[in-house]
């Protein structure tokens, strides 16, 4: 078992090959050391969420391993991912190429101006709990679960579409 703390991200995409390019984030994240031991949710297929709903649907899912990176050493690992892949700085929540958000870090709270975790909207987002909730159900988020949280948020408008490539 490899070291270090358990993380917890989720990917979106929803641009060109939405679920290809959410393998290739995976892959690179491993390639690169910036996380091992991957356990990866099924790929959920989700309407656009935010102030820009008029887009093309997202491919989402959600994926736990564990990490020796400090907290903003692996933000920056998932930014620089996101580059690598042709992710631009565009409209907050308006079409992406790949989005790759740290969902928590351990037990860790943390609120700077860079990254806040646990992932301040994560209870708000049946996009992040639903994918969550089928690998790690019993993962405590504040005062609730995984599996709870994503049984209360509901999951209208989110449908399995298959495996991420290569996993």
């Amino acid at each position: 078992m490899t070291a270090g703390v358990e993380v917890g991200f989720s990917l979106g995409s929803n641009l060109g090959d939405k679920a290809g390019v959410i393998g290739r984030a995976l892959d690179t994240l491993v390639a690169t050391g910036a996380v091992a031991e991957l356990t990866v949710s099924r790929l959920y297929r989700t309407a656009p969420w935010g102030h820009v709903t008029d887009q093309d649907w997202f491919l989402n899912a959600c994926a736990v391993g564990r990490t020796t990176l400090s907290p903003e050493a692996l933000l920056e690992a998932c930014k620089a991912t996101e580059r690598q892949l042709g992710r631009r700085d565009t409209v907050r929540w308006g079409p992406r190429v790949i989005d790759v958000d740290i969902l928590y870090y351990g037990d860790l709270s943390l609120d700077t101006p860079g990254l806040t975790l646990p992932h301040r909207d994560m209870l708000n987002r049946a996009f992040v709990l639903v994918p969550l909730a089928e690998i790690q159900p019993e993962r405590r988020i504040g005062p609730t679960t995984a599996a709870l949280a994503a049984a209360a948020i509901g999951d209208a408008g989110i449908t399995a579409e298959g495996r991420v490539p290569g996993r």
